[in-house]
């Protein structure tokens, strides 16, 4: 019988969360109720797992806790207790899928227990701060987290807040027997990771059609501050053969504060790991800003409406260079193949000749400073194309191919 975790404060949400389990139970599935609640005791209800010994997997006491001196130092060391604890389970054959329920304390624990789960075990939020007001990174993360509104605040068993309740069950018991965790790699398929915008999607789309008649299979990822970092913690955990960088802004965004941040190990990863990979520039000319929140200081830059939602500010001369450094440094750590490939016509859609982003000095500077500072044997190829023209991604896809062959692939066709 398949094993649901439920996660959360009992001292506040204990009659809810029974009723849920008791769902759960109806729909022939066990359950291991697991408290996340600091400071009161549960309400109404037992839980599997307590929270002092919750608190114990974080090397604490919830009496510790309950003494941390505020709300956030609490809370903090809880959510490292709980994502210990999640991964132990699952580790142990415990654990099947989770779900967890709250406001905001209890949603943020829950979420990050959840996230330490692999990719393919089914992770269910539900929080009344899941919508679109609220950031959502602290809810999903990376992982492939069901997000649910509750509508109402979690508090009492109304005709709203239990048919929410009844579909999360009905949600995870589908989940338990049609679905199934993520494959492990091996045998003979060869996937390739590729990253990936609108403003690549053209040029990406030929790069998979040649990898394919190859004999490879190319997973994409959306660059969006999530994607990159989610395509590398799977490149750690052995998913792919090798990767195609080709879109890398996310390296960008960090500078100046956009929203498509990378984070402080994005571009490193993947060849730590001695994965062969192609880097490309693709789109590192233009940080990326919800709309009506550029801020004052890169007022003035050349901009471009992406979408009604987001808009695009264009790098300028020296945050090109400081990028040059930068995919230098993070590159020369490589222990496996590395080719970086530059179009020299535009990085990106509005970088064309007449374009807002248009500004061939500034992208030379960051290509001069490149080739400057890289190891000497990486190779920097340049290509009179557009990033996002189909032929520069056939060009890009037969470098990874004769970089795989080098590294001791089977031949390609």
């Amino acid at each position: 019988m398949a094993t649901v975790v439920l996660i959360g404060t009992l001292d506040t949400k204990g009659p809810e969360l029974g009723y849920l389990r008791d769902r759960l139970r109806a729909l022939g599935l066990d359950t291991l109720l697991v408290d996340s609640g600091i400071l009161g005791e549960p309400l109404g209800i037992a839980p599997d797992i307590d929270h002092a010994e919750v608190a114990s997997y974080g090397g604490t006491t919830i009496e510790d806790l309950q003494r941390a001196g505020s709300r956030g130092r609490a809370v903090h060391g809880m959510r490292e207790a709980l994502k210990r604890l999640t991964a132990t389970l699952y580790a142990e054959g415990r654990l099947d899928a989770a779900v967890s329920m709250g406001g905001a304390e209890g949603a943020v624990m829950g979420a990050a227990a959840m996230m330490a789960l692999p990719v393919g075990v089914p992770k269910v939020l539900v929080s009344p701060i899941a919508s679109g007001h609220h950031y959502f990174d602290p809810l999903v993360g990376t992982k492939d987290m069901v997000v649910i509104h509750s509508v109402v605040d979690i508090l009492g068993l109304n005709p709203i807040a239990c048919t929410i309740f009844d579909n999360v069950a009905a949600a995870l018991k589908g989940m338990l027997e049609y679905g199934h965790g993520l494959p492990k790699p091996g045998g003979p398929d060869r996937f390739v990771a590729m990253t990936m915008l609108g403003n690549t999607t053209a040029s990406v789309m030929a790069a998979k059609g040649r990898l394919e008649e190859a004999g490879y299979e190319a997973v994409i990822f959306h660059s969006n501050g999530v994607g990159g970092p989610a395509m590398e913690e799977l490149a750690a955990a052995g998913q792919f053969v090798g990767v195609i960088d080709f879109t890398t802004n996310e390296v960008y965004d960090p500078l100046v504060g956009g929203i498509h941040d990378g984070g402080p190990r994005r571009l490193t990863e993947v060849g730590r790991l001695g994965l062969p990979q192609v880097v490309v520039p693709g789109c590192i000319d233009f940080s990326v800003w919800n709309t009506g929140t550029v801020p004052t200081e890169l007022e003035g830059r050349p901009v471009y409406d992406h979408n009604p939602e987001y808009i695009l500010v264009r790098a300028s001369r020296d945050e090109m260079i400081q990028l040059g450094y930068i995919f230098a440094e993070k590159l020369d750590g490589a222990r496996a193949p590395v080719v970086v490939a530059v179009p020299t016509r535009g990085l990106s859609i509005p970088n064309v000749p007449g374009g807002p982003f248009w500004n061939p000095e500034a992208d030379s500077a960051y290509l001069e400073t490149l080739r400057r500072e890289i190891r000497s044997d990486i190779p920097v190829r340049t290509f009179e194309y557009h990033v996002n023209e189909p032929a520069f991604g056939r060009e890009v896809a037969e470098l990874f191919l004769e970089l795989m062959k080098s590294y001791g692939s089977k031949e390609t066709p």
